[in-house]
């Protein structure tokens, strides 16, 4: 065989490929807007909520710490949810990682069932904000035909997660090594969206906590954009009584650590 004509099947089946690739993603797009019948429109409540959804439009990953009640988790899964929706881009998935640390003292211990009987339970706080944006019956099809999926933190390594948008919950209990992991797995027409809050680690030694480390070393990467929620200032848009609640914690542990 010729050289050229080699070359000649090589661009054809590249081509081939290619327009594989793209009816591929037309069929999901197709089966997508089925089930999500109406547009998602995400209206930032305040300053804090306007800067993260900016990041996320604007770069391929986005780390955002911020105290409970901010409406972090419930803008990214919005925001997420109505990236899917849209035909103009290349995402056909949703990934919802979360780290499987539980609370200091509540471990529930062995549980019975596969991979997704044992998870599910850590994927309430996606899942409760889903059901204030989506009808129950939307998100059960949406997970059934594996448009929503969701990935336990412990099977990351190797893969690589082209044109989807990947949520990260709790990212203050995720340590710098699985951190390190989890970041770079993003592929192709991706997003990375990380969330936690730094005054809620359940990690046994707090120091171990990555979420602060990566606002630190990442903050002067292009791409990637860094939003701090934790301002005094930053308006709690769940329930006025939690930064009441928040504020009296910070003061407790600091006369605490003060005393020593």
């Amino acid at each position: 065989m010729s050289r050229s004509k080699k070359f000649r099947e090589e661009i054809d089946l590249l081509e081939i490929l290619e327009e594989n690739k793209e009816r591929d993603l037309r069929n999901k797009k197709k089966e997508i807007k089925e089930i999500l019948k109406h547009d998602i429109k995400v209206i930032a409540k305040n300053e804090s909520q306007k800067k993260l959804i900016s990041s996320i439009k604007n770069n391929q990953i986005t780390i955002c710490a911020g105290p409970a009640g901010t409406g972090k988790t419930f803008v990214s899964v919005a925001y997420a949810l109505s990236l899917l929706r849209k035909l103009e881009n290349s995402f056909k998935k949703i990934y919802l990682v979360k780290s499987v640390t539980t609370l200091k003292g509540e471990e529930i211990g062995f549980l019975r069932g596969d991979i997704n009987d044992k998870f599910t339970p850590f994927l309430w706080s996606y899942l409760i904000n889903m059901e204030k944006i989506i009808q129950q019956g939307v998100i059960n099809s949406l997970f059934t035909q594996e448009h929503i999926k969701a990935y336990p933190l412990a099977y990351m390594r190797g893969a690589s997660l082209d044109d989807c948008i990947i949520l990260v919950d709790e990212a203050q209990n995720i340590s710098l090594d699985n951190s390190r992991t989890l970041l770079t797995r993003i592929g192709s027409n991706s997003k990375i969206i990380m969330l936690g809050d730094t005054n809620q680690i359940d990690l046994k030694n707090k120091k171990d906590s990555s979420l602060k480390i990566l606002m630190e070393i990442l903050n002067d990467v292009n791409d990637i954009g860094i939003i701090d929620m934790s301002d005094e200032d930053t308006e709690n848009v769940r329930n006025p009584i939690i930064k009441t609640i928040e504020n009296k914690f910070k003061d407790y542990l600091k006369n605490k650590n003060e005393k020593k």
